[in-house]
C-alpha cells in the first residue's frame, strides 16, 4: 500500500529575484526542506530530515512540480520543463523556479517581493524502511526520515497542516504495534512510554476505552405527569381527613 502524502513547512529563506534577461517575471529561490533539524512536536514525537531523504527522487528524475500553496491551478514550474530546479546541499533541498507571466505567477511575483510569502513547504512518501524511530537528546520519540518521495515544492502563506498520521503508521508497522494503540498514545502523548515498553519487550497495552456516558432520563409523557399530580392529590386529601 502506498503511504499517504505528508507536507512539512519551513519558515524563512524565501527570496524574489526580478528578471533582467526578460524571459520570465523572475526567479523564487529558498529551501524547501532543511537537514537534521528537529521540528516541533507532531503530535507526541518529533522529526528531522537527514542529508540522504531525497537523494533516490532526485537521482530518478523524478517528475517535481512547484505549486502555488499546494493547489493544482497554482503550477509554477516543473523539473522536467526545467522551470524548477532542485539541489541538495548541506542546508538542505534549495529550490529555484522560474516564475510564469500567468495570474498565479505575478501574485506569487509581488507576494513575495513584498515579503508576505515566507514560507516554503513540501510534500513527500516515505516508502517503507525509509524512516527509523529513536530519542533525541531529552529522551523524546524521533522519526528520521532517510529517505522520501518528492512530490512537490511549494511557496505557501501559511504553514500547512501538518497530517502525522502516516508518520504514526509507519512507527506502528515498524515496531509492530496496532495503529489504534500507536494514534491513542499519540494523542495522550504517551508514545515515549509506548516506545520504552515496546523495546523493553513488555506487553503493549491495550487502547484506553473510551469513557461512557451517562443515559440522559427521558422526560416523562403528559399522561405520567396526569398520574403524577392525581397521586400527589390523593395523599394530599388523606392527610386532610379528620383521625
Amino acid at each position: 500500500m502506498k503511504a499517504s502524502p505528508e507536507i512539512r513547512t519551513y519558515k524563512g529563506g524565501l527570496e524574489f529575484r526580478a528578471a533582467s534577461d526578460g524571459t520570465s517575471i523572475g526567479t523564487l529561490v529558498g529551501y524547501a526542506a532543511k537537514f537534521n533539524k528537529q521540528s516541533r512536536n507532531l503530535g507526541g514525537f518529533v522529526e528531522q530530515l537527514a542529508p540522504t531523504a531525497f537523494n533516490k527522487s532526485l537521482a530518478d528524475g523524478v517528475r517535481v512540480m512547484a505549486r502555488y500553496n499546494h493547489e493544482d491551478n497554482g503550477l509554477l514550474g516543473t523539473t522536467d520543463a526545467g522551470t524548477l530546479r532542485l539541489e541538495v546541499d548541506e542546508i538542505g533541498l534549495r529550490y529555484e523556479v522560474d516564475l510564469p507571466d500567468t495570474s498565479v505567477g505575478r501574485d506569487v511575483a509581488a507576494l513575495a517581493a513584498r515579503g508576505d510569502v515566507r514560507f516554503s513547504s513540501f510534500t513527500f512518501h516515505v516508502p517503507p524502511g525509509g524512516d527509523e524511530w529513536g530519542y533525541t537528546d531529552s529522551d523524546f520519540p524521533l522519526r528520521t526520515v532517510r529517505s522520501a518521495h518528492l512530490v512537490d515544492i511549494a511557496p505557501v502563506n501559511d504553514p500547512a497542516y501538518l497530517d502525522t498520521t502516516s508518520g504514526l503508521r509507519s512507527l506502528a508497522e515498524a515496531r509492530g504495534l496496532d495503529l489504534a494503540i500507536v494514534r491513542d498514545h499519540a494523542a495522550r502523548d504517551e508514545l515515549r512510554v509506548l516506545l520504552k515498553k515496546d523495546m523493553d519487550g513488555e506487553p503493549t497495552p491495550e487502547p484506553a476505552a473510551p469513557v461512557a456516558e451517562e443515559a440522559t432520563p427521558e422526560a416523562p409523557t403528559d399522561a405520567e405527569r396526569a398520574a403524577s399530580l392525581d397521586v400527589a392529590r390523593r395523599r394530599l386529601e388523606l392527610l386532610r381527613v379528620p383521625r
